[in-house]
């Protein structure tokens, strides 16, 4: 008898079900795989795309530190300047929200000189503390009997003790000996794992970690994303326990550099005469070539002869000729020496001598019309830059008062006076302003003269590269140098891992664009 084998038709369609089901699954699966990766990409490319849009912001900022400062100024200038550095338009692609933008943000100033919101522009680095100075700042304080004058600067910024200042310094100077409250080798080999102090200059403002008392939250506060202002949260991700609204905000990290200079040349880029020169023809040449014949008289004379000490009033210069062959006798300390001196000088053919008035009277009236025109044209420092001097005009309170010759009375008039942008008033074009104003007295003037200026020529500045729609962004930090021209790049740090941090609103997009908050 014939067994009939069952029927096996269904399992076949099960079987063709499930394989279709689980192709199905699988170009799903690989689909949202693809669709992701693709997302990435774009992601990714848009973020390079992002990083050359802010790289291109760096590239304009140079050139328009080429241009002199007479072009700067008709451009708007360089300290706020909306119109030229906000919401750059570089690419520009099918849709609006496509547009591909720079802009260059700086800390905006409060009435204090403290960082408090957003400007479009530069940073000059003179408003900050040039730690790679400090030892030559001590030393030319301790010339004028101020001993702790590095220690004094220092110790202007929040938070900072007298243990750590001194460590500061012992870590810069060259020797091995310890301060009275610092600390050398012997301490920094004695830890675990132990090291040796720098003795030299810094590299980076964070090198300053390795120095006993030197924590993150004072020298970079909460501001963990970089933007001068505390964003919600950014107490408690930081840890900082802190009281002072400044060093909250930036920490020291924000009012230290290693950069800050300034061009030893006149507004028009020319040199500055030399008065400390050795030869006396040529010092006398070139004065008479860009001051009044009867200053260069003056002026040599008084390098020819020590400073007349004498009774006799003295008179105003009306002819005569120097012996430009005699050398010079005295050397000028600085500028400020010439003001309110007489010389006696005996001028060729002339049967006896002369005592000369100085044509730099000490009154205010007097000086407010010759200041300005005698600190532009000539110099006694032969070097072509000048380190490490501060602003006077948008360096805030605490680094003012650690200027050694300042008081806090000095300092809240000058605050309440000055102007920080550059270009807003030649009134405050050089330092000597303090004294033409009636700020200070021209003993006063002469103390704070070695260590101030009315700005420098290193500026810093972030360059944010954006897309309107939000999605991608890129933040570089930069130090420009424009001592010399074309500017040379002496800090490049991309902090684009900190994020934008900026709102949209704040950057700059379209009416019509997306303003995703930071």
């Amino acid at each position: 008898m014939r067994i009939r084998e069952p029927r096996r038709r269904g399992v076949v369609l099960v079987v063709v079900l499930v394989v279709v089901a689980v192709l199905a699954l699988a170009a799903y699966a690989f689909h949202d795989v693809m669709m992701a990766e693709n997302e990435v990409t774009q992601m990714v490319g848009r973020q390079v795309q992002a990083y050359s849009l802010a790289a291109s912001g760096v590239a304009d900022l140079r050139v328009f530190l080429m241009q002199d400062a007479a072009t700067q100024s008709e451009a708007g200038g360089r300290y706020d300047n909306a119109a030229r550095f906000q919401a750059v338009t570089v690419v520009q692609e099918e849709g609006e929200t496509d547009l591909g933008r720079f802009t260059v943000v700086a800390p905006a100033l409060d009435t204090e000189g403290n960082a408090s919101g957003v400007r479009y522009g530069v940073e000059d680095e003179s408003a900050r503390l040039n730690l790679n100075a400090l030892t030559w700042i001590d030393t030319q304080g301790q010339a004028l009997g101020q001993e702790t004058a590095g220690r004094d600067l220092l110790m202007a910024l929040p938070g900072m003790t007298e243990e750590t200042a001194d460590a500061i310094l012992d870590w810069l100077d060259e020797d091995e000996e310890p301060r009275e409250y610092g600390a050398e080798s012997d301490y920094y080999s004695s830890l675990s794992p132990g090291y040796a102090a720098k003795n030299g200059q810094l590299e980076t403002v964070e090198e300053l970690l390795l120095v006993r008392g030197v924590t993150p939250q004072l020298l970079f506060g909460a501001d963990v994303n970089r933007n001068g202002t505390i964003d919600e949260g950014e107490m408690e991700q930081s840890g900082a326990a802190l009281t002072d609204t400044e060093s909250i905000t930036t920490g020291w990290a924000g009012q230290l550099t290693l950069y800050s200079k300034e061009n030893n040349v006149t507004a028009e880029g020319l040199p500055r005469v030399n008065l400390n020169q050795e030869d006396m023809q040529t010092l006398y040449d070139s004065l008479t070539a860009v001051l009044p014949e009867e200053w260069a008289v003056f002026i040599v004379a008084y390098r020819q002869n020590d400073p007349y000490s004498g009774s006799e009033a003295g008179e105003p210069y009306s002819s005569g000729e120097l012996d430009l062959s005699q050398p010079g006798k005295t050397k000028l300390n600085q500028v400020l020496d010439l003001i309110g001196k007489k010389v006696q000088v005996k001028f060729k053919g002339a049967e006896k001598e002369t005592v000369l008035q100085s044509p730099f009277a000490e009154d205010l009236v007097s000086m407010s019309t010759y200041m300005s025109d005698l600190v532009e044209q000539v110099t006694i420092v032969p070097a072509e830059v000048i380190p490490g001097r501060i602003n006077i005009n948008q360096a805030p309170r605490d680094i003012l008062l650690g200027i050694p010759g300042m008081t806090e009375e000095i300092a809240e008039q000058g605050i309440s006076q000055r102007a920080p942008d550059p270009g807003a008033d030649a009134t405050y074009g050089h330092e000597t302003w303090l004294l033409t104003q009636g700020l200070v007295t021209l003993d006063e003037m002469r103390s704070l003269k070695p260590f101030v200026c009315a700005g420098g020529d290193p500026y810093r500045a972030q360059v944010i590269g954006y897309y309107d729609d939000g999605r991608a962004a890129s933040r570089l930090e930069v130090v420009l140098d424009a001592t010399q021209q074309p500017p040379r790049v002496l800090l490049w740090r991309d902090i684009s891992h900190l994020g934008r941090g900026y709102a949209l609103e704040t950057l700059g997009v379209s009416a019509s664009g997306n303003t995703t908050s930071q």
